[in-house]
């Protein structure tokens, strides 16, 4: 693997011991692949990142690039932050406002002769689609331009690495989401491998190739993010990612297979199902999904609408089954039915996933 932190750990100085920043974190990047950390605020995702550029020292574990050692906690070595070749692309960009748009992407290139150092600051515009304002300041481009420019500042001087923190967080949604395909196209045009910080789901589904969650500073699942979404390691990313509840299931042998009963119905056909001796007698809660609970009004299932929120395409709705269990539906927006209203439900789980009761 091009990139590989084993068993990184962070603690700040003055924290006690069990209050690390970040705990025993194991993941890796192949060469030109795209990684995603995203998680609440305080997860340590961003303190992951710098301890990978060396601008936080390693309490624990080790960071190799390349097959190249940066850091070593258990012996106390570290490659400094300008000797790693990795790049780094913030939030607020940190354009400098005095210097015109080529000039901040060939700050870091001063070291090549005059011609080259233009060549490659004039490839650097083309490449984010800015060759036309190389001669303007920063100010005068919109906040999506500023970014590539960021961007291109960061690529130029050929790094092995590139890190973003939060780089779409300060532009708007529409902005943010075809940026970030935008910069999934150039870093995977350039083979530069890359690791970036966001809290934003959509986000990190544009971008990664491999995406992973964190919470209170440890590494809850590595994964690319359909199985994120389908096949949620812990109870933490099945609620982080997605829309989803957990209801109560039981996993029984019936005449054709393993069935799980749920609120909403049989679940049969679960080739990936665990067996009922997984949970006392096969007790178990199951997530499902807005898009596991389909709207059928011949199903004999119902459950009243709660709330209700416009998606344009669809609506999301909160359901509460005679049972007494809460669940979630998108449905068509073309069935625009009313809060109290009781409607037919039924399930349609591709994935079954469970887990313990009570967690």
């Amino acid at each position: 693997m091009f990139l590989s932190l084993e068993s990184v750990s962070v603690r700040y100085a003055g924290s006690r011991a069990d209050q690390a920043a970040v705990e025993g974190v194991t993941l890796a990047l192949a060469a030109g692949q795209i990684g995603v950390l995203i998680g609440p605020s305080g997860c340590g995702k961003t303190t992951l990142l710098r301890a990978v550029a060396g601008l936080e020292p390693l309490a624990g574990g080790r960071v190799r690039m390349d097959g190249r050692l940066l850091a070593d906690a258990a012996h106390g070595t570290a490659v400094p932050p300008e000797e790693r070749r990795i790049g780094m692309v913030f939030q607020d960009y940190a354009l400098f406002p005095h210097l015109s748009v080529a000039d901040n992407i060939g700050f870091g290139v001063q070291h090549l002769p005059k011609a080259e150092r233009a060549a490659r600051v004039a490839r650097m515009l083309e490449l984010v689609g800015l060759g036309h304002a190389g001669r303007r300041a920063p100010h005068q481009l919109s906040g999506g331009q500023q970014q590539r420019v960021a961007l291109a500042r960061a690529l130029a001087p050929g790094p092995r690495l590139l890190l973003l923190d939060e780089p779409f967080s300060n532009l708007d949604v529409d902005l943010r989401e075809r940026l970030a395909q935008e910069v999934r196209g150039i870093l995977k045009d350039t083979g530069t491998t890359a690791l970036f910080v966001t809290h934003d789901q959509l986000e990190a589904f544009a971008l990664g190739d491999a995406i992973g969650v964190m919470n209170g500073g440890r590494l809850e699942q590595w994964d690319e993010a359909y199985a994120l979404y389908h096949r949620p390691a812990t109870r933490f990313v099945a609620r982080f990612i997605g829309h989803g509840v957990f209801a109560p299931a039981e996993i029984v042998q019936c005449a054709h297979g393993l069935c799980v009963h749920t609120p909403v119905g049989e679940l049969a056909d679960l080739a990936e199902c665990p067996l009922p001796d997984a949970y006392p007698q096969g007790r178990c809660e199951v997530l499902l999904r807005a898009d596991d609970i389909v709207h059928d009004d011949a199903s004999p299932v119902k459950a009243r609408i709660e709330r209700k929120a416009f998606r344009g395409s669809e609506f999301l709705y909160t359901l509460r089954l005679q049972s007494g269990e809460q669940v979630l539906a998108h449905v068509p927006s073309h069935h625009d039915h009313a809060v109290g209203e009781w409607i037919g439900i039924r399930p349609a789980v591709d994935h079954v996933v469970t887990f313990a009761r009570g967690g």
